[in-house]
């Protein structure tokens, strides 16, 4: 949306910028080449200065093959992986967990 609008360049400074940035469901889809680039600029101003977190179902060793540039890949890969902290959380997830509680038949909503 913002590359059609003209506002691509903002937010990306935006993201370049941001304390923390969150990239949820990582791996749901794979990354083209432009995508790719685009990550990759983001990740190359963030390294050092800011933290990124990914959340992803998908297990580590299957992220390279997301990527469509296997050069990217191992540039994107190297930005988010060799000084990260891993958290491999095991069992069901809580929307899973929560949909199973019984029902009070009071709601807060």
């Amino acid at each position: 949306l913002a590359k059609g609008d003209g506002t691509y360049r903002k937010l990306a400074n935006q993201l370049t910028k941001v304390d923390l940035l969150i990239l949820d469901d990582w791996g749901l889809a794979p990354l083209g080449t432009v995508e790719s680039r685009e990550l990759l600029d983001i990740l190359d101003d963030r390294v050092s200065l800011h933290a990124t977190c990914l959340a992803s179902q998908l297990p580590i060793n299957l992220w390279y093959q997301h990527f469509a540039d296997p050069t990217l890949a191992d540039a994107i890969l190297d930005r988010l992986i060799h000084r990260a902290y891993r958290l491999d959380i095991q069992g069901d997830s809580m929307r899973k967990r929560l949909a199973s509680l019984p029902k009070t038949g009071k709601s807060d909503m």
